[in-house]
Formats: structure tokens, sequence, C-alpha cells
């Protein structure tokens, strides 16, 4: 196992974030968990501890130049470094299906709040810190980036953007040691079983083409990947998107 780390998860308080930084807790690592929902936060910080790591809640809306900073600033100033920032966090309107014609502009403009200003005030943020460190950047996009979904247009466009940026900033950082990746599950998540619910025939479409017939575990599979590219044995990877999608998505 490699070297003990301080990372931050933002959108960490559920689902696939959760996933994230338990893995990186059983590393031993301490993760700062970035959610918006102080309870939930805080409970996903006191499961961290439970499994090896060492929890700390921040609240953080990425939406918000002032909490993103002052969040990379918290983590940055108690643990005196900061290794890897993973960008989770979605916007609560991802799984709703909706045709592109009718989405609101106002819907639009949330997608890339979250998703893209997120991204971008994350990074900003976080490199001088990740400069120290030689650390890296993590973003949580979706196969929705690559092939494309139907009613799901607002969503896979975001999550493409995320992944440009991805590219770009692995090329911009890279002198400075500093490694920038991507990566795309398909997880089990209450996110994944509100648009099930939401769409009755989207379980039986999304499991019918996966050759392993069934979601990601959050922790097992989707953090360890997580894990992984965080971690110094992903040293010599950036600018790289990882499907961990159980073999889904017909686009690399």
């Amino acid at each position: 196992m490699s070297a003990s780390k301080v990372v931050l998860v933002t959108g960490a308080s559920g689902g696939v974030g959760r996933g994230v930084a338990l893995a990186c807790a059983e590393a031993g690592w301490t993760v700062w968990v970035a959610a918006r929902r102080a309870r939930e936060g805080s409970e996903v910080a006191e499961n961290v501890d439970a499994v090896g790591g060492r929890g700390r809640y921040v609240p953080c809306d990425v939406r918000d130049a002032e909490s993103v900073a002052a969040a990379i600033q918290a983590a940055a100033l108690r643990d005196g470094r900061l290794d890897g920032v993973v960008h989770n966090a979605t916007s609560d309107l991802s799984p709703r299906p909706v045709r592109l014609a009718d989405v609101p502009l106002t819907d639009l403009r949330e997608h890339a709040a979250v998703s893209v200003r997120g991204t971008w005030l994350l990074a900003r943020s976080a490199f001088p810190h990740l400069r120290v460190a030689r650390g890296s950047l993590l973003l949580l996009t979706s196969e929705a980036g690559f092939e494309g979904k139907a009613r799901l247009a607002p969503y896979a466009a975001v999550k493409a953007m995320q992944r440009g940026i991805a590219r770009a900033l692995a090329r911009e950082w890279g002198p400075h040691g500093v490694r920038v990746n991507a990566l795309a599950p398909l997880a089990s998540s209450p996110a994944m079983e509100r648009a099930f619910a939401e769409d009755d025939a989207m379980r039986a479409r999304v499991l019918g083409r996966n050759p392993l017939g069934r979601l990601g575990d959050p922790v097992r599979e989707i953090g360890a990947a997580a894990r992984f590219l965080l971690s110094d044995d992903a040293a010599y990877v950036t600018g790289h998107t990882l499907m961990v999608d159980g073999g889904s998505c017909p686009v690399t």
C-alpha cells in the first residue's frame, strides 16, 4: 500500500463519494468529507475513523467560490498538506430524465455550476497545495460523457466537459508534478436508484448491456479504483479517464 495521504472528497456525504472516502480510509489516509449536508457528512467522517482512516467533515458548496476556498484552506492548514482532491459532487438534477428541448436554462446553469464551475473553483484553490505535495486531482465523470444519454443531455454535456478539463489540466500541471485524471463509474448509489425509479425501463436497459450484469460497489470497486488513481502506484498516470463500469460503455 502506498504512503498515507490527505485527500478531500466533494459530495462525500453519500453514494459514490462516500465509497471513495471509505476506500481511502481503508488505506489509513486522512479524508476530508466536503459536503453541504452536515449531519450526513459528519457520519461519513465517523465511518472513515471506524475503518482505519482519520475523518474530518468540512462544509462545502462547490458552486460557491468562498465555500470552496475555505474548505481547501481548512484541510491544508489543519493537516499541513493536501495530496489529493476528488470532485464527486453532482447536481441533484443529474438523474432526472428530460428532453433537451424541455430543459429550462436555470437547470442547465445548475448542472454547469456543480460540475464545471465546481471543477474550476476546486482546481484553482487546490493547485498551490497539490503542487507542493506533487499530488493529484481526480474528477468523477460518467460514461454519459463518452457516448451521450437520451433524455440526460445536460448531464452528459457537463460530464464530457469535465473530461476535457482533466486532459487540459494534465498537460498544464504535469510540469509541476501534479497529475489530473477522471474516473467514470457505474455504481450502486442513491442517485442511480432515483434514476431507476423515475424511468421504469432504465434498470433493464442499463443492466441489460452490462457484461457483468450488476452495478459496481461504491467502496470495494469504485472507491478502490479512485484510491489507485490518487496513490503513488499511479504516479505515471495522468490525463486518463478510467472506466469502472463493468464493461457497459462501448466507447473508450
